[in-house]
């Protein structure tokens, strides 16, 4: 969910909605640089064809400071973010999924009656296709089937996972599926395809588990095949797959659990258990995203309450934990890789900005940069690349 001030079993804040451009894209009058400024960014049109990489930034709506939904960046040569504008129609944006030909983003609409929204990025300007309920409360992941036809989401608040058609034009179609994850207090926080395209993996944070479910993509049914249970308290939050293994991130316990994954047989053995703090670190923490690099030859992840993220090589036998980088901002709850893996882009939701690192691609080591795109209760961040 959005915030961790106290355990994730224990709140869940409201929803709500807050636009600016409308389908047909972005909106009018140029404003100084969103490194100084925390206005709603509001550019010409225009920049949508100026050089640089489209970045979408997502946001919670109904939070205070207000985010602003979906908004549109332009990261310049340098890696700096430059703001472009404001997407109408997409309130409390909290994480994306790409279709296969990068055509069309998915956007989980974090409310109480959870939606999934379809924008259309084929053209110059983002054009809102519509949106969806999800049939489950506080939708805070999704995925696209890598045929393009399902989209899944995990909604957190219910502990569900739901299954809808993905039309050919790119909008959302038919609700096909919808399960309920056991236990007294489910919270279902990510759904994902695994690398041989066969299963359809969900973590739940509060049931301390990981479902792996087959699917059938002629009903768009899922059947649980294997329920992991991890340790009481654990609250495994994302986890991140290297084709035969995944790196399962715990919110709760500040930890990586290494699982080694059989294709075939579609099952998780746990290992390797790292943790993702300094070792004199102290006080609260709740770890939020983790990924891999292209080159599978390290990891990294965030340390909500440390505000930093932690580095890790990966080896034969699982994690090497190589240390930790300051954010430069507070709650780091999402980060993306730039298409060059050159940079990461750290959305620090309660300072309310989007601080870049840079990367060695050589030793894995990140470094802070001066570099801040302000955005309030900001959630994520993706790039159009």
């Amino acid at each position: 969910m959005r915030d961790n001030a106290m355990p994730r079993r224990r709140f869940l804040t409201a929803a709500g909605a807050l636009g600016l451009a409308g389908a047909a894209g972005v909106v009018a009058t140029s404003t100084a640089c969103a490194t100084t400024s925390s206005a709603a960014p509001q550019a010409d049109p225009a920049m949508q064809h100026a050089a640089g990489l489209m970045t979408l930034i997502g946001s919670y709506t109904s939070a205070s400071p207000a985010g602003r939904g979906l908004e549109v960046a332009i990261r310049n040569d340098a890696g700096v973010l430059e703001p472009s504008g404001v997407v109408d129609g997409v309130p409390d944006a909290s994480f994306f999924a790409w279709s296969p030909d990068h055509k069309y983003l998915y956007v989980t609409n974090e409310v109480p009656e959870g939606t999934i929204t379809a924008v259309d990025l084929s053209g110059h300007h983002p054009v809102v296709l519509g949106s969806q309920p999800t049939g489950g409360a506080g939708p805070t992941h999704l995925t696209v089937h890598p045929s393009g036809e399902f989209i899944f989401t995990a909604n957190y608040t219910d502990g569900t996972v739901s299954v809808h058609r993905r039309n050919a034009d790119g909008t959302i179609g038919e609700s096909t599926d919808l399960v309920k994850h056991p236990g007294a207090e489910p919270h279902a926080h990510q759904v994902l395809v695994d690398p041989s395209k066969q299963w359809v993996v969900a973590v739940d944070l509060g049931a301390d588990a990981v479902f792996v479910y087959a699917f059938d993509a002629a009903t768009g049914k899922l059947t649980q095949h294997q329920h992991l249970e991890l340790p009481t308290g654990t609250g495994p939050r994302h986890l991140a797959f290297n084709y035969d293994r995944a790196y399962l991130l715990a919110e709760l316990k500040s930890e990586i659990t290494v699982l080694d994954w059989d294709l075939d047989a579609g099952q998780f053995t746990p290992g390797q258990v790292v943790g993702t703090r300094e070792p004199d670190a102290s006080g609260e923490n709740f770890p939020a995203e983790i990924a891999i690099t292209r080159d599978a030859k390290f990891a990294y992840a965030t340390n909500r309450g440390d505000n930093n993220i932690a580095t890790f090589a990966i080896t034969g036998e699982g994690l090497e934990f190589r240390g930790t980088t300051p954010v430069g901002g507070d709650w780091p709850r999402h980060f993306a890789l730039d298409p060059e893996q050159t940079s990461l882009y750290v959305t620090n939701q309660r300072s309310g900005a989007i601080t870049r690192l840079t990367r060695d691609a050589g030793s894995g080591a990140l470094s802070p940069t001066q570099d801040v795109y302000e955005c309030p209760s900001v959630a994520a961040v993706t790039f159009h690349g």
